[in-house]
Formats: C-alpha cells, sequence, structure tokens
C-alpha cells in the first residue's frame, strides 16, 4: 500500500496552494486558488519552479521556492493535522505500506512529524529527488515497489491529486483517488481507480466491501 504524503497523510494542501497563490501575487504571476491546484499541487520541486521559470525567469523561480519552504514550514508549525480519518484508517490497514511523495525527505520528516504519523512509515518514506521524473510519470511508484520488494501489479497508491492518479496508472497500480480535499473528484476519476471522499472509508475499501 503506497501512500501520497501531503493531503493524503497530512492535511497540507491548503497550505501549499495558499503559499503558491501568495508566491504569484508577491512576484508577477497573478493565480487563482484552483490554477494554483491545477499546476502545481502533486507535483515536484523541479516541475514547479520549472513551470516559474518558463514565465517569470530563473531567478524568479529560485526566490519562490526558496520563499515557498520558508512560508510552508511556516504554516505547518502553526498547527499542521493529519487528513482527517487517516490516523483510524492506518490503525485498521494491514497491508504493507509505505510513503511515495513529490515532497523532499526533509519536507516529509517535518510534515510526519508534526502529526505524529512519522514513526508509522519510517525506513520506507520514498521521496521524488530519488527518480530521474517525478508524478505523473511512473518512476517514483515503481521505485517505491522496488524498494519494498513488491510487483507493482500488486500494489495500490493512495492519491489526492490528478498528477498522482496519472502516475499510478502509469506505473500499473491500482488507484485509490481521496476527493475529500482540493482536487475536484473528476480529476482524479478513470480506469484502475476508485474514488473516495472518507479516510475512513478506506480499510473496506482495499478488501473490496463497497
Amino acid at each position: 500500500m503506497i501512500f501520497d504524503c501531503d493531503g493524503v497523510l497530512v492535511d497540507s494542501e491548503c497550505i501549499a496552494m495558499r503559499v503558491h497563490v501568495l508566491l504569484g501575487a508577491e512576484l508577477g504571476w497573478p493565480l487563482t486558488e484552483d490554477e494554483a491546484v491545477e499546476r502545481f499541487i502533486g507535483r515536484s520541486m523541479l516541475s514547479i519552479t520549472g513551470q516559474v521559470a518558463a514565465r517569470l525567469g530563473s531567478r524568479a523561480a529560485a526566490t519562490w521556492w526558496e520563499r515557498f519552504v520558508e512560508l510552508h514550514r511556516r504554516e505547518v508549525d502553526l498547527g499542521l493535522l493529519p487528513v482527517e480519518g487517516m490516523p483510524e484508517a492506518l490503525d485498521a490497514i494491514t497491508l504493507p505500506t509505505c510513503v511515495a511523495s513529490s515532497g523532499s525527505h526533509e519536507k516529509m520528516i517535518h510534515t510526519l512529524g508534526r502529526t505524529g504519523l512519522y514513526d508509522r512509515f519510517a525506513g520506507r518514506i520514498y521521496s521524488s529527488t530519488e527518480v530521474a521524473r517525478g508524478k505523473p510519470a511512473p518512476d517514483l511508484f515503481q521505485y517505491a515497489a522496488r524498494r519494498m520488494g513488491v510487483d507493482p501489479a500488486a500494489c495500490a497508491v493512495v492519491e489526492d491529486s490528478r498528477p498522482g492518479v496519472e502516475a499510478a496508472r502509469a506505473a500499473g497500480m491500482r488507484c485509490f483517488g481521496y476527493s475529500g480535499g482540493l482536487t475536484p473528484r473528476a480529476w482524479l476519476e478513470g480506469p484502475g481507480t476508485v474514488v473516495f471522499d472518507d479516510m475512513r472509508s478506506l480499510p473496506a475499501l482495499l478488501t473490496g466491501r463497497w
């Protein structure tokens, strides 16, 4: 069982969205909340800075990311929580689990640590910084499967972003798309994907009781 981190384990995507909108206003790329979600949520640092560099130049992209890390960390420290229902779901799931996220290891240590979830996954946390291509490419999920010693076809992914569900499909994995966050349900729907909006229902979904 492969979990995304932001928006699946920890309720941080709303923080990321707000920070991206703020930085866009500061640096000259006005963004609506929906645009920030579509362009940046679920994507790696390289993808985000690449988009900003194409629009505003490489110097602005470097400033954007530096400020993003600073502001995101500050907001997390003000009171980040697990996604509602996730601790209960993890208590009920008996399958081997890991985390595979577009975020850096440093970021995940911080967010998972702040929410008390880090110890549940320590030693089984994988970042897009370890692979050539981030989501929506399948590289990260395939890498996580190899590290866990599991055939990709035997893996299931829990994701909350369009790049994430696309990456799971490309990796040949079954996907559970969480629609209780920022991403519209329609962006998650598609082949091999069960869309749900309550994390407490995940254990039953995994066993096919829905």
